[in-house]
């Protein structure tokens, strides 16, 4: 697992935990909300920008080695490929994971 993505997780679980701990009044969760939105959101941003940039590297490298660069290994370029492709299901995971809570909070009785 790439190491971002990895971390990524790491904060997420600890947000995660974190919420189910220290269950805030109603009065405290409206001002925190934009702020963890924010920082949630860019999160997200960084991950998906990480995962584009790691896919682009693997199509560059192969590309090269397709054009007979000698420069580029085929070691290089599966490793490559397979970072990005370790990297994109861990994301495709997540937000499979985003999708499930936040259909179970839909379903919630008001």
């Amino acid at each position: 697992m790439n190491i971002q993505a990895a971390s990524l997780f790491q904060e997420m679980q600890a947000m995660a935990s974190e919420a189910t701990r220290n269950r805030p009044s109603m009065e405290t969760i409206r001002p925190q909300q934009t702020s963890s939105t924010n920082q949630f959101g860019d999160l997200l941003a960084d991950a998906i920008n990480t995962v584009n940039g790691l896919q682009k590297e693997a199509k560059s490298k192969v590309t090269a080695m397709e054009m007979g660069d000698r420069s580029v290994s085929l070691a290089e370029v599966m490793i490559a490929s397979q970072k990005a492709s370790v990297a994109f299901e861990a994301t495709v995971q997540v937000r499979n994971k985003l999708v499930e809570s936040y259909k179970e909070i839909m379903s919630m009785p008001v």
